[in-house]
């Protein structure tokens, strides 16, 4: 991911992905590079920041610079990489640009959720007897990415792709003032979408709403061909059947026949629909950076409760008690790690955990998003939890001023034993009894409690009382070998339901309960 996309990513920033198959086929250099900086200008321009997404030897990337697009553009060998390509292309170190549904992907598996791109690929025309459907409608029904294009290309069968998306259970709807589905170089199709968006804004809550859902398919923004640039659709059609004559007599089929398609419909329209094509593009990436902005101001509005939550009429949430760290993991590079002051070659990753804050985020991808209780400063790291964690309920826990967000730094051997741990972690104390106790009524509604070793102990005892008196299912996290006796320090454990320990923790609560260690657990790993 290149570092201004990373950048972005981590503080929020609304970001937009670009497809690089229209560099790659789309059009011939040195007009594909032109159009691609222009794109990315656009996107700039408006308030994005443009993700355009490659293969380069054989790595996918999120991103590119301009030498990169310069080798994207200029080069022959390179290949047009869709879903079924991915795993091949990257195995052989191939170069390649990324279809509709190589870029979703991507997208998504970056935590981008919003793709411009010119025009989506579909069912082509005799499909019904070819079978011949484009990957981008099948990616549309299980990736959760909105993409904003106009509509399909004209050289299809819309009909048909439109009834294909409504069985794959994609939302599609037209931008602006009319549900007329809009066909590539032209504003008219003959097709209606289900429903229409108006503006951004309302185009942000749709895609902010599928993402709340937790759905797996994706959204369709059809925005028609600017008026002034868009080509007469009598004209395209004429000149597509002639394309479509010769490709058959050519015998050009699958992913070589839209390249095709597209350069005789160039040829038969003297230019005509690559000025429309060119226009599209570029209006696509006008509104596709407005909805992107658009929809990060409605996340960071939310995040901050500015909004008024729904009612929740949901059964009741399981609650999770622990701690949020940002990890950073120091592997060395050479087998011997040299002390002295001296520093050692290796690799340095941040990522995020903390034991309760791993648990809630695991709740979470299994649809059952639970009150998460913890806390953390109002310092550089917070807004970055925040982000990645946005798929949680991080409504409750705590953002102190003053205060400094758990860090925890992890030195790695290069054969990946753990040579040295440092903690920052004194705000897990901040989870009191007192802060807990506000959620008393969800405690004694939630079908499992997860407490984790971080929390103080006074908040465990708490939490093991309540269990007691309304019969609550408790699971405690012992998190490490010095934390995990804590409910062990009195009769708090007896109300413990699961316990997950480790053999070195499972040591130290026996240590602490007076019992003899059983012969041969010494030996255990």
């Amino acid at each position: 991911i290149h570092p201004s996309v990373q950048e972005a990513l981590i503080k929020g920033k609304p970001v937009v992905a670009l497809e690089s198959t229209i560099i790659t086929h789309g059009m011939a250099y040195p007009q594909n590079l032109s159009m691609a900086k222009e794109v990315e200008e656009i996107v700039t321009t408006n308030g994005a920041v443009p993700a355009t997404v490659g293969i380069l030897k054989g790595r996918i990337h999120v991103g590119l610079t301009e030498e990169e697009i310069e080798f994207l553009a200029s080069s022959k060998n390179v290949v047009k990489v869709s879903r079924r390509d991915l795993p091949f292309v990257l195995s052989q170190g191939f170069s390649g640009g990324t279809t509709v549904s190589g870029t979703m992907i991507v997208a998504h598996k970056a935590g981008i959720p919003v793709f411009v791109t010119g025009g989506i690929g579909g069912v082509h025309r005799g499909g019904e007897n070819t079978l011949d459907v484009s990957a981008d409608l099948t990616e549309l029904g299980r990736t959760p990415v909105a993409v904003v294009s106009a509509g399909v290309k004209s050289i299809l069968d819309i009909g048909r792709t439109l009834e294909y998306l409504e069985t794959q259970g994609v939302c599609v709807v037209a931008f602006g003032e009319s549900r007329e589905f809009p066909a590539f170089f032209s504003r008219q199709s003959g097709f209606q979408a289900p429903y229409h968006v108006r503006n951004e804004e309302e185009a942000a809550e749709l895609i902010a709403s599928a993402l709340g859902l937790g759905l797996s398919s994706g959204v369709l923004i059809a925005v028609p061909c600017p008026q002034d640039r868009a080509a007469s659709g009598q004209v395209i059609e004429e000149a597509t059947q002639q394309a479509l004559s010769e490709a058959r007599s050519k015998g050009v089929t699958g992913k070589e026949l839209t390249p095709f398609m597209l350069q005789k419909l160039n040829e038969l329209t003297d230019g005509k629909s690559l000025d429309s094509n060119l226009a599209l593009i570029q209006n696509n990436a006008r509104v596709g950076s407005c909805i992107a902005v658009a929809l990060s101001k409605l996340q960071k509005a939310r995040r901050k409760g500015n909004l008024p939550r729904q009612e929740d009429i949901t059964p009741p949430q399981p609650v999770v008690i622990g701690g949020i760290n940002v990890d950073f993991t120091a592997k060395a590079q050479n087998p011997v790690i040299l002390g002295g002051g001296q520093t050692n070659a290796g690799r340095v990753r941040r990522s995020f955990g903390g034991v309760g804050r791993n648990l809630a985020d695991c709740f979470s991808r299994l649809g059952q998003t639970p009150l998460f209780l913890s806390a953390i400063g109002k310092d550089e790291h917070s807004e970055s939890i925040l982000h990645y964690c946005h798929h949680m309920d991080m409504s409750a826990i705590l953002q102190l001023e003053g205060k400094s967000t758990a860090t925890y730094c992890a030195v790695i051997t290069s054969a990946g034993d753990l040579s040295i741990g440092l903690g920052d972690m004194d705000i897990h104390q901040q989870i009191t009894e007192s802060y807990v106790s506000q959620f008393k009524e969800n405690l004694c509604q939630a079908p499992l409690v997860c407490i984790d070793g971080n929390v103080p102990l006074s908040t465990i005892q708490y939490v093991c009382q309540l269990a007691r008196e309304h019969q609550l299912a408790v699971c405690y996290e012992p998190t490490d070998e010095n934390k995990a006796s804590k409910p062990f320090l009195s009769d708090s454990w007896k109300a413990l339901t699961y316990i997950s320990p480790n053999v070195q923790e499972l040591r130290a609560i026996n240590r602490t309960l007076g019992n003899p260690l059983p012969a041969g657990i010494e030996y255990s790993e």
